[in-house]
């Protein structure tokens, strides 16, 4: 575990070449180091996941969280409006995601520190970005926290026009993945983690499920009412587990 980190916002290009914010966390000390991309949550771009992606660096892990909101607020709009903002306008488009998610793996792959190796994780919304993004992109492991809607559509008065299940996608992954689960919540309930295990089943994929009882949606959450900590406690037990096989190991 690493005791020294340095950190800073910078600008990315994104999608279509767009510029984004993005924060970057490094630790200190002889490298060089696997990377992760932070996909946040539909909250958005918030102290919670600066501090995630801190925790990142603190463990020996170069951590880049790109702000998916910030064509709906620019520099100067509070997370929480470029959220609504977001969420009005039917929520992040996957092309663009995708875009902006390669713009952040190409960042850190080029720094000196990188190693090389680049994993993606994300909660709620981000989650399902995960999944996405292990599907798609050119990535080395993958761990989505109880993302809604890989599987199901969203409810219409979510207004989330952009998003659609992703499911059939499972064909196509191309990494290893670790999902971690609430067996209280709603999006995704067990039964949608169910159908979603047994399709990566069918597609031969490699992958770890684990489910936790008496936590819902947002477990790892401890700014809010949903965090539930001995579920949490064991979720990163897994997380640094799973990236240490995959992004340190051999490197």
């Amino acid at each position: 575990m690493y005791t020294g980190l340095s950190s800073e916002e910078i600008g990315i290009r994104g999608a279509g070449g767009d510029e984004i914010n993005a924060y970057l966390a490094r630790p200190r000390g002889e490298g060089p180091f696997p990377a992760v991309v932070v996909i946040h949550h539909m909250p958005g771009w918030d102290e919670e996941t600066i501090e995630i992606t801190n925790r990142f660096a603190a463990h020996g892990y170069i951590g880049i969280c790109p702000n998916l909101h910030f064509r709906e607020g620019g520099y100067d709009t509070a997370p929480d409006d470029a959220a609504a903002a977001s969420r009005s306008a039917g929520g992040v488009p996957d092309a663009r995601f995708l875009g902006d998610c390669q713009g952040a793996i190409d960042y850190v792959k080029q720094l000196d520190d990188c190693n090389g190796k680049v994993g993606v994780i994300g909660y709620c919304s981000g989650g399902r970005q995960a999944f996405l993004a292990a599907c798609s992109l050119e990535v080395d492991a993958a761990v989505d926290c109880y993302g809604g809607f890989v599987v199901g559509e969203p409810p219409a008065e979510y207004g989330l026009t952009e998003v659609k299940p992703i499911i059939h996608l499972a064909d196509n992954i191309s990494c290893p993945l670790l999902g971690l689960f609430g067996n209280e919540d709603r999006s995704p309930s067990p039964a949608q983690v169910d159908e979603l295990e047994e399709k990566l089943k069918q597609a031969g994929a490699t992958y770890e499920f684990h489910r936790y009882d008496n936590a819902g949606h947002g477990f790892f959450g401890w700014g809010s009412g949903m965090y539930r900590p001995e579920a949490a406690k064991e979720g990163w037990a897994k997380i640094w587990d799973f990236f240490g096989r995959y992004l340190k190991a051999g490197a």
